[in-house]
């Protein structure tokens, strides 16, 4: 994907958003079952910009309050046109995923049918990452030819097969295991790769729709952010595609495994990350 498209992207935010929301209602998916988990509108304070350099400090203060000491994080903020790593903590850490393992599913299902072309895939793309469809999720694994055609497609976009567990194709089970390097890895090669604007797309958008449409409203991150959300009793999760005014699109993934604390407090702690990374700038 070019630079200029990226920017449009940033500019045209407003569009995105009318867009995404005639296409929900147009597909009638509002009431998928994660949707409905709590996760509560946003009245977070605007933030001002600052270098990257403060980044880290911010990020560290956030995960390293108290109550989350017993928390496992796993966290890598990358540029895609860029080689630096904005912020990283135990990014080959293997951790439960929850829903993310969709976008494994899901990448590779668009590899295998750009061989195979499958019907009405768009609609399949869009239940399974926008709405988090669990049954729809484990139905696509299976149609494509299960985990060893799943391994083989995500093979081809660079992903060790040691950097990740799957057993479904929908991150129910807590058997499935991923490393936030490699959630990165796969968002980078999805970016520029041919089926890109059909996994972009099928993603949530901040604020707007799907799993992520009561977060980030009414922020700088509302219709900025295409993401997929991870939630299992213990588990927070949100992989996707930030735009930054300075850094462009950053592929992020933020993985945290703290059973018995609050579902809220983790994505409550995951979304300040986040709006943290969308204010981040290069002050050079």
């Amino acid at each position: 994907m070019q630079k200029s498209d990226q920017t449009a992207r940033i500019r045209t935010s407003q569009v995105i958003k009318a867009t995404a929301i005639i296409a929900s209602l147009s597909l009638g998916f509002w009431n998928r079952p994660e949707a409905a988990i709590a996760q509560t509108n946003q009245s977070l304070a605007p933030i001002t910009s600052f270098c990257s350099s403060d980044l880290a400090s911010r990020i560290d203060r956030i995960i390293q309050q108290p109550r989350f000491r017993t928390a496992r994080w796993g966290i890598v903020i990358k540029p895609i046109e860029k080689s630096t790593i904005l912020y990283q903590r135990n990014p080959n850490l293997s951790l439960i995923p929850a829903s993310n393992v969709k976008l494994l599913t899901t990448a590779a299902a668009l590899q295998i049918a750009d061989r195979n072309p499958l019907a009405n895939f768009q609609n399949w793309l869009t239940v399974v990452n926008r709405y988090s469809d669990n049954d729809r999720a484990d139905a696509l694994r299976r149609r494509i030819g299960g985990q060893t055609a799943i391994r083989s497609a995500l093979a081809g976009l660079g992903i060790d097969a040691s950097s990740y567990a799957q057993v479904d194709g929908s991150g129910l089970s807590r058997s499935n295991r991923v490393t936030p390097s490699a959630l990165v890895t796969l968002l980078e090669a999805m970016f520029t790769a041919p089926q890109n604007e059909l996994f972009y797309r099928s993603l949530a958008v901040a604020g707007v729709n799907g799993t992520l449409r009561n977060r980030f409203r009414n922020t700088l991150v509302q219709g900025n952010l295409h993401g997929k959300t991870g939630t299992l009793r213990g588990v927070r999760a949100l992989s996707g595609y930030l735009e930054n005014p300075s850094y462009g699109t950053i592929a992020f993934s933020i993985v945290v495994n703290q059973p018995g604390q609050s579902g809220t407090a983790l994505a409550s702690a995951i979304d300040q990350i986040v709006l943290q990374t969308a204010q981040v700038d290069r002050c050079s």
